[in-house]
């Protein structure tokens, strides 16, 4: 952009960051795969309530994705909410999974996060089995590790499992990953206020669980709750919960 302020530039650069497209997905049903979802995961690093896994489902007859997705962490709150409307109707299938806080206690939290990405892909099983799976990261914990049981009885009927392919900054380059991130988010932060009116004290209307001052300070005042994640070391408690 030459000759335009540095500012327009900055502001430029922001906006490409910001666009998402299906260049991946394309790429990959371009090599044959009939459909292709977009995961993303949020609620990892919470201290109490589930994590939830978002899945979006694309095709070769998808459209490019609504106007203003982007990575959930990238747009305000009113920004996720406003693209609800248009998220629900874009792609082949959606769904959101979720592993509560008694999974993680029991699976870890990387088996959580599979028990949620398996129960997303098994909502979309029957009308938009999914061949390959574009993850967020580095790091692949949706596919089943041998010996492992904890899908046991989850994936009834999925048929088969996708092909996973790890992306670092997904939700930032895959309309896809970004969409389904925005769908995550929203459905988590919902339940976590929800969740508030029940467990007061904790602020989780605001803070939907992660480890703010006002939600450390209510840990060592009122202790854990039964959806606090109770064998990790708390903030303001002594050891993990027993």
């Amino acid at each position: 952009m030459i000759g335009a302020p540095r500012s327009a530039v900055v502001r430029s650069a922001r906006s490409r960051v910001l666009a998402p497209d299906l260049g991946v997905e394309v790429e990959a049903l371009r090599a044959g795969a009939r459909r292709v979802a977009g995961m993303d995961e949020v609620g990892r690093g919470a201290l109490a309530g589930p994590v939830c896994v978002g899945l979006v489902v694309v095709d070769v007859a998808t459209g490019p994705a609504p106007a203003g997705v982007a990575d959930s962490k990238l747009l305000t709150p009113g920004a996720r909410t406003a693209l609800l409307p248009a998220l629900s109707t874009w792609g082949v299938a959606r769904a959101v999974g979720h592993a509560s806080a008694d999974e993680v206690d029991r699976c870890g939290i990387v088996g959580a996060l599979r028990l949620a990405g398996w129960r997303a892909l098994d909502v979309v099983s029957l009308h938009a089995p999914v061949d390959v799976v574009i993850l967020d990261g580095s790091h692949d914990w949706l596919s089943r590790a041998p010996l492992d049981d904890l899908l046991d009885g989850v994936e009834g009927r999925s048929t088969a499992s996708p092909v996973v392919r790890t992306l670092v900054k997904a939700d930032q380059r895959c309309a896809s990953v970004a969409a389904a991130s925005v769908l995550a988010k929203c459905e988590r932060d919902a339940l976590m206020v929800a969740l508030s009116a029940a467990h007061p004290g904790y602020g989780w209307a605001a803070n939907k669980g992660y480890g703010s001052a006002e939600h450390v300070a209510a840990l060592r005042a009122l202790g854990p709750s039964p959806l606090h994640r109770r064998s990790w070391r708390l903030p303001g408690t002594a050891s993990p919960a027993g």
